[in-house]
């Protein structure tokens, strides 16, 4: 995981070279000091030169007489590059920090320069602040490798349900201008059954469609199966892991085994399950509350300043996959779950409310439900009031929801 200002090997008094790195499709640009005060050292290197990163990082050292033993502390904003730079300069006795590019400083002036240069020497003036235990800067949480793999269906899955929603629509839309709805995603179409009712279907004045318009649709008809079938497969492949952790949990991994769980909540179906381990609950450890419904963006953002004192809504600043969940899970929960302790406060302060009202205050009980399903997931806590699949007669014959 990566490390903070607090652990040991960053507040160590003693010198030690910070290093910065900009990076870009070609070139990496490094950025070396010791201090915050001294004039940072720039150099270029080729983009993935691994071999040439590290011989920078010795010339440094010689360049300001430090030992080649002398620790290092390195840095880089999170982006398109990911996590494997940073396991490659932890493998190679660098201690590293993956940063959030939000949390950086910058001038609030309408018009500033930036360049790579200038963000590299910004960069490695905060990374020596943060060194010496200022708080300047966010650190993002790595992954381990095998939970960054493993978080990829459930992301691959919603991929792929959003690209058969736009083939869809592409569908819809092309046949809406000649007078005629058929849309493929009702009724659960075969491919000659949609291309009989195609080749049958009549503009407004009763003459077949165009014969380009239907090698357009036709096209598009394509797409829309593969995409189909694929979800279909992932599907399969994500029921398959959490039988198997219910059969035999000893034998599966932990994520698997907290996904398992959750699903024994009505209300929690093996999309919305998996989504929250991979996501949240596989690997990612919180100490409170307040740093789940933080980590998901969930938390209000007060703006105070003299006479004036006004909330200006949830900060929407961590993971968009969850909040998003936990907004449908919500709904959910409120139907599935209408003993739970989180359903009647919601109803209690709701009332009468409109749908304005009551959209607001489905982020409350978004939030709360977050919390909730992580003291189930963590510590075994059962949500208060809520209900278990199959505890109640006929829940095994009732259609769980998908999310």
């Amino acid at each position: 995981m990566a490390r903070t200002a607090h652990d040991d090997s960053i507040t160590e008094p003693g010198r030690k070279l910070y290093v910065a790195l900009e990076l870009s499709k070609d070139t990496w640009k490094l950025a070396f000091t010791t201090s915050r005060v001294a004039k940072p050292r720039i150099r270029d290197v080729q983009a993935r030169d691994q071999r040439a990163l590290l011989e920078e990082v010795r010339a440094a050292k010689e360049c300001h007489g430090l030992a080649q033993d002398a620790p290092v502390l390195s840095c880089y904003e999170a982006g398109r590059d990911g996590f494997w730079i940073h396991r490659f300069l932890e493998g190679n006795d660098i201690t590293n920090l993956v940063v959030d590019p939000a949390s950086i400083e910058v001038d609030r002036r309408s018009r500033r320069a930036k360049t790579d240069r200038i963000d590299a020497q910004k960069l490695v003036q905060l990374l020596a602040r943060h060194g010496d235990g200022e708080d300047v800067l966010r650190v993002v949480c790595v992954p381990p490798p095998e939970a960054e793999d493993e978080r990829l269906l459930p992301r691959q899955l919603w991929t792929l349900k959003r690209k058969r929603v736009r083939t869809g629509n592409q569908i819809r839309a092309a046949l809406f201008l000649h007078g005629v709805d058929i849309d493929p995603r009702r009724g659960n179409f075969a491919e000659q059954e949609f291309l009989s009712k195609l080749a049958d279907a009549r503009q407004w004045d009763g003459s077949p469609l165009p014969p380009e318009l239907c090698s357009t649709v036709r096209m598009h008809w394509e797409e829309f199966a593969l995409t189909t079938r694929q979800i279909k497969s992932l599907e399969q492949r994500q029921r398959k892991l959490l039988s198997a952790a219910r059969v035999d949990d000893s034998e599966s991994p932990e994520a698997h085994r907290k996904a398992a769980k959750l699903t024994q909540l009505r209300g929690i179906g093996d999309v919305g399950s998996l989504i929250l381990v991979m996501e949240f609950f596989g690997w990612r450890e919180f100490n409170n509350r307040k740093e789940v419904a933080a980590l998901a963006g969930l938390t209000g953002t007060p703006h105070q300043s003299g006479g004036s004192n006004k909330d200006q809504g949830i900060s929407k600043a961590g993971n968009p996959r969850i909040r998003r969940l936990m907004v449908e899970l919500a709904w959910l929960w409120l139907r599935w779950q209408p003993s739970s302790r989180t359903t009647r406060w919601f109803h209690e302060h709701v009332g009468k409310a409109g749908s304005r009202g009551k959209r607001k205050a489905i982020v409350a009980v978004a939030r709360k439900l977050l919390i909730e399903l992580w003291h189930f997931a963590e510590h075994d806590v059962i949500p208060e009031g809520a209900v278990l699949k199959g505890e109640e007669r006929g829940d095994s014959d009732e259609l769980e929801p998908a999310a």
